[in-house]
């Protein structure tokens, strides 16, 4: 299967997941009450993160043919498949090298441009558009956040939780292990994984959540050894409710606070984290920190190119920003002692 065929799938999927919860939310008084007390609070951040995901789910949808070459494009670009967000550009949408905002002439020499004006945000070294490369950054930016994520938690607590409430072997065997991982420093091991599995996207997730699960599961087992001796876990196991039930139904909604506060710190700390692998060499080709790194050296020409970093480092502050206020705002929701008060 070609790689955009899987990613519109994967978009497919995602919007049938997304209009499930809503009719999830919907259809219990709790939950919508719950959304609309979260909308409340943070509107404008709520905004924001939905331009966010609606402009990489733009840039996740593609397909091949399309679009006319001036004079001089690449032809082999009418091959490719381009996404919304790239057919939102014309195909020889590129200069000879760096321009300025809005400029009309280039920043070195004064030729004029192919497109003049029409650059908001000017062109790179190459002579890319740099508002058509802060807008791919974005979805670069959801997927090393969200997808990593959504390994590091679901792997944590299964190993925490598990570790944590049986105990014995288990609990060794998983200490063992944590501490063989905590051992060893988390940037060479990172470094290692992804000169073995290679540079892509996937490849750099998968990665990074390897060496990123060990202190959250460290969080959760401690949480578990303390859930599992209080009263209510008591009078459940002393009515015969078997061990897992137990766990899915008292142990692990009691942690979903911890997950909320997790995926927050985690989601910002692994897009910042991209940054500093794009800062070795090892990032991944399109990513805000990419544009980061190719601008710092870009600060000491001059006059100074300052619009490259300044697109980059700006949606890249205002993403992490959204996402912490989202957050601080969902834990204060779900809170047991607002949920009580609510209903």
């Amino acid at each position: 299967m070609q790689a955009h065929v899987f990613s519109n799938g994967v978009v497919a999927g995602l919007l049938a997941a997304a209009v499930a919860i809503a009719i999830g939310v919907r259809r219990s008084d709790l939950w919508r009450a719950a959304a609309v007390e979260l909308a409340r609070r943070r509107p404008v951040a709520l905004l924001v993160l939905a331009l966010y995901l609606a402009i990489a789910l733009l840039d996740s949808v593609s397909w091949v043919g399309g679009g006319e070459v001036g004079s001089g494009g690449d032809v082999l670009a009418q091959h490719r498949p381009r996404s919304i967000i790239d057919r939102s550009f014309p195909l020889d949408f590129d200069e000879r090298s760096y321009s300025s905002p809005f400029a009309s002439v280039e920043f070195y020499g004064g030729a004029p441009l192919d497109h003049p004006g029409r650059h908001l945000l000017g062109t790179d070294i190459l002579g890319r558009d740099v508002l058509h490369l802060t807008l791919g950054g974005t979805r670069i930016a959801l997927l090393v956040g969200g997808f990593t994520s959504l390994i590091v938690i679901p792997l944590a607590l299964l190993v925490g939780v598990t570790a944590g409430y049986f105990g014995r072997r288990i609990d060794d065997v998983a200490f063992f292990v944590m501490s063989t991982l905590a051992s060893i420093p988390n940037l060479l091991l990172l470094i290692a994984l992804i000169m073995a599995m290679g540079r892509g996207a996937a490849q750099v997730c998968v990665a990074m959540g390897v060496t990123s699960w060990v202190g959250f599961c460290r969080i959760v087992r401690g949480e578990t050894l303390k859930l599992r001796e209080l009263d209510y876990v008591q009078a459940a196991r002393a009515l015969g409710v078997s061990e897992w039930r137990i766990v899915l139904r008292h142990v692990v909604p009691n942690l979903m606070h911890l997950v909320v506060i997790t995926f927050v710190l985690l989601f910002s700390g692994l897009v910042l984290f991209e940054a500093i692998l794009s800062y070795l060499g090892i990032g991944i080709d399109g990513s805000w920190g990419q544009m980061i790194d190719q601008a710092r050296d870009e600060l000491a020409r001059d006059p100074i190119i300052w619009w490259n970093l300044a697109a980059s480092s700006s949606a890249l502050f205002v993403l992490i920003l959204a996402v912490n206020f989202v957050g601080d705002a969902v834990r204060d929701v779900l809170d047991p002692r607002t949920l009580r008060e609510r209903a």
